[in-house]
């Protein structure tokens, strides 16, 4: 609680600012490191709008502030169910295309992944991915099936982790036994429960917080989570013997994209930003940084980094979606997995 009335007394503090503005400014809630300063710092060079960034750590933690009456954002980064969320409750606006001249630029692919709820991209301009891995030391793990098999391996019991989050196991296992993630079916969460319980008997533990450093020291040898956690903690020849998996069956992830909130007060100076983003030197750049795909394709050609992994890796993902009428019934069985021996 003392969180949410800090970033609302930030919030009003934002306001008072932003009603004292030229219209030279942008106020943008999004997630921390992901929009390089040099990107900022460029746009302002170029068109003297300053951006003024806020950040949040979870959808959750933005979704409940910007319901609280913490608004004076114009521009907010959710990803793709939380899209689907804020769209339905009208707390975004509908884009106007025309003042984005650069949307062609993103692959189509992503493009598509959105359109299960947001059927015309209306609502949301991604701006990039975020896919949950299976990463695997090689110098410990050999022969290995390259899927979520992996974790009914006795031999690596106490050498491997799960992510500590019920919608990325739960929809994972879920999809592997060819569920939708949004299924209220009893029979598809027994066979769900039933295999994430066969996986715990071999993991250390669920953990959202420490695999990356855990799985760095050789603690762990099998890890889920996500890139750029993992790999920030290795050196380059350390990489070198790291695989990771985007499995075939059960792969998620989301596509955080850039929205406009309904109440926006400089509107114009957001359309601007996205369509700054998206121009192909500037989307190369951000994404060399980032060392991700890049999803805008004419910038693909423009990178000097090679990658964590290929953008091809992501047309076999589900984006993770709006699950509120069966999200009483998976945390149900979450928690019984959590207390179970």
């Amino acid at each position: 609680m003392k969180k949410i009335l800090l970033t609302i007394a930030l919030t009003m503090l934002l306001l008072a600012c932003g009603s004292k503005d030229d219209g030279k400014t942008l106020y943008l809630y999004g997630w921390a490191d992901y929009i390089p300063h040099e990107i900022y710092e460029d746009f302002e060079k170029e068109t003297g709008i300053h951006v003024v960034e806020d950040i949040f750590s979870s959808n959750e933690e933005m979704y409940t502030k910007l319901k609280a009456g913490g608004d004076g954002y114009d521009i907010v980064m959710p990803s793709s169910d939380y899209v689907e969320i804020m769209m339905k409750e009208g707390m975004i606006e509908k884009l106007d295309k025309t003042k984005i001249s650069t949307l062609g630029n993103i692959a189509p692919f992503i493009m598509k992944k959105l359109q299960v709820f947001d059927t015309n991209n209306d609502y949301a301009v991604p701006y990039n991915t975020s896919v949950t891995v299976i990463a695997v030391n090689k110098m410990f793990v050999k022969d290995y099936p390259r899927s979520f098999d992996i974790y009914h391996r006795k031999d690596l019991q106490g050498r491997m982790t799960l992510l500590d989050d019920m919608r990325e196991v739960m929809t994972s296992a879920l999809a592997i036994h060819g569920y939708d993630q949004k299924t209220s079916s009893i029979e598809a969460m027994e066979k769900a429960k039933k295999t994430i319980l066969d996986w715990k008997k071999n993991i250390a533990k669920f953990d959202s917080e420490s695999y990356g450093k855990g799985f760095a020291a050789g603690d762990f040898w099998v890890v889920q989570g996500y890139p750029d956690n993992i790999f920030r903690e290795l050196s380059e020849e350390e990489r070198e013997h790291v695989d990771l998996i985007i499995p075939e069956k059960g792969a998620f992830g989301a596509i955080d994209s850039f929205t406009v909130l309904a109440n926006a007060k400089h509107k114009e100076n957001a359309y601007k930003f996205i369509e700054y983003i998206h121009r192909p030197e500037v989307y190369a750049k951000l994404a060399d940084i980032l060392e991700l795909p890049s999803i805008n394709e004419p910038a693909a050609k423009l990178m000097k980094v090679k990658p964590l992994y290929d953008l091809s890796e992501l047309e076999k993902i589900q984006v993770l979606m709006d699950i509120h009428e069966t999200l009483d019934l998976q945390n149900k069985y979450w928690q019984e997995i959590l207390i179970a021996d």
